[in-house]
């Protein structure tokens, strides 16, 4: 630009050139002239190039228009242990994916993973972002025709919440409003909502059931459950097609070897036992810490309903598939068996083929006692049963990723 103003002055100064004159100017201001004319043709083409390339810039993605026969599905929390297996299922199964996190507990490698995996042009994008940013959620969804939403992220430790109660509030029923306001705005008509068999607290009976009254005792439990009564009164007037999957203690990861659990270290105390077992099988703590003997069941220790991941993806897509306007379907996901954390201890010895020293601790605060599901109502509606129910088989396939990757995704 500097020179272009040189041109200008120059001519302005100097008089006016007649086609006659042309002919007598000499040999240096005429190089002069010809060489500034080279300059200004050069600028307007690198001009045009700019121009060009800006508009690259802004045209639109194929992620932020509607094409007939893709599904494109946000999945929030994708980079996380279970939302990374949904996303893996749904590409496989020729979904459009966009994954939104902020990565606190998620992992960037597994986002990586999917990446390499389906590395075409509209498959999969990555978004990272915090729910809680509301300019951020609302950039999201205006840049982009989401048709499906299956809402993940959250923070999800029984132990942690009782600690830190209004960070759970914030994280999963002020995010889940977020979320559901900004679908209603951009007419996003599909939502499978991930929630948790701790809204029903400690039932008087068992199994559970999807009318089992839920009286959560964590703030765990009563964030997620806020979160669904929203979903639910929302619902009421609108025609979102709407599915809430309450599922129970999740294990196992992908039996490709793809994709496994790999929680931050700092967070490890509050994870899975999963996660404990495999740490203390690896030499990593010194043993693995039981908490709770006492309680009022067969050996003392916690009963659960333990569900492979990739039982639980499936229930998600069959949801997806099943969800209707107008209507919500509520449903457990689990296998209906209880197993105690005795047996689950047992179960991973002989899947590692370690002999993990065990400490039996006091109860952890907000636990409950007794926790397995009846899935009559998913299996008559969805067509969906748990096919992954051998405990030491799943705990096998995990422990093989842990083994190929000690340290998580910092492995790769």
């Amino acid at each position: 630009m500097t020179s272009l103003s040189g041109v200008r002055s120059q001519r302005k100064n100097s008089r006016p050139l007649s086609p006659g004159d042309m002919d007598y100017i000499e040999p240096k201001t005429k190089n002069n002239l010809m060489g500034k004319l080279l300059l200004l043709a050069s600028l307007t083409i690198l001009a045009f190039i700019v121009i060009n390339k800006a508009s690259s810039f802004t045209s639109p993605s194929v992620f932020s228009r509607r094409e007939e026969g893709v599904t494109h599905v946000l999945v929030t929390g994708g980079a996380g242990y279970i939302g990374s297996h949904a996303a893996l299922r749904l590409l496989k199964d020729k979904y459009r994916v966009t994954i939104v996190d902020n990565l606190s507990r998620g992992n960037l490698g597994a986002v990586k993973v999917l990446q390499r995996l389906f590395p075409q042009t509209g498959r999969l994008q990555f978004i990272y972002a915090d729910l809680g940013d509301p300019a951020a959620v609302e950039k999201i969804f205006s840049e982009n025709a989401f048709d499906a939403v299956m809402h993940f992220a959250a923070v999800a430790y029984v132990g942690e919440s009782t600690l830190y109660p209004l960070k759970y509030y914030h994280n999963i029923t002020s995010n889940t409003l977020g979320v559901l306001e900004a679908m209603a705005r951009h007419k996003v008509k599909k939502l499978i909502y991930s929630s948790t068999c701790a809204t029903y607290g400690e039932p008087e009976k068992m199994p559970i059931t999807e009318d089992t009254p839920q009286v959560p005792i964590n703030p765990y439990g009563k964030a997620k459950k806020m979160a669904e009564d929203m979903i639910l009164d929302f619902s009421k007037n609108s025609d979102m097609a709407v599915m809430i999957l309450r599922y129970f203690n999740v294990i196992g990861s992908d039996p490709g070897g793809r994709l496994g659990e790999a929680p931050r270290p700092e967070l490890r105390e509050q994870g899975r036992i999963s996660g404990a077992c495999f740490d203390a099988a690896r030499g990593f703590i010194p043993g693995l810490q039981v908490k709770g003997t006492d309680y009022k069941t067969s050996d003392g220790t916690c009963i659960r309903d333990y569900i492979d991941v990739t039982d639980l993806v499936d229930a998600h897509v069959k949801a997806l598939e099943k969800a209707q306007p107008h209507k919500v379907g509520i449903y457990n996901v689990g296998t209906g068996k209880g197993r105690s954390v005795k047996e689950f201890v047992e179960a991973c010895k002989k899947a590692t083929g370690v002999d993990i020293k065990v400490d039996f601790l006091p109860r952890r605060p907000g636990d409950y006692a007794e926790v397995y599901s009846d899935p009559t109502k998913i299996l008559r509606d969805l067509n969906w049963t748990a096919r992954f129910t051998n405990l030491q088989d799943s705990l096998q396939v995990a422990w093989r990723w842990q083994k190929i990757h000690p340290h998580g995704y910092a492995s790769f």
